[in-house]
């Protein structure tokens, strides 16, 4: 197994990190989520791009669309 192909453990440990904190009551912990997210789309891009899963890259820059909505969303309210 290539040093790469190792981003996808903490690429899901962040992805369920981020979905932890994005259920919190208070902003500051889900904006840390937000973050988290933003985070899990770019670690999980750089393993689609290593092991050729397009679908999945693509499935991450939508959903780093979202997270951004969301987190526009979520500062303007506070």
């Amino acid at each position: 197994m290539g040093y790469v192909d190792w981003v996808q453990w903490p690429a899901m440990v962040v992805t369920v990190i981020a979905a932890w904190l994005i259920g919190s009551q208070r902003p500051a912990r889900r904006m840390a989520g937000f973050f988290c997210f933003i985070l899990s789309n770019i670690l999980w891009v750089i393993w689609g791009a290593y092991a050729e899963a397009y679908a999945l890259i693509v499935l991450q820059i939508c959903l780093c669309t979202m997270n951004l909505r969301g987190f526009k969303k979520n500062f303007s309210n506070q």
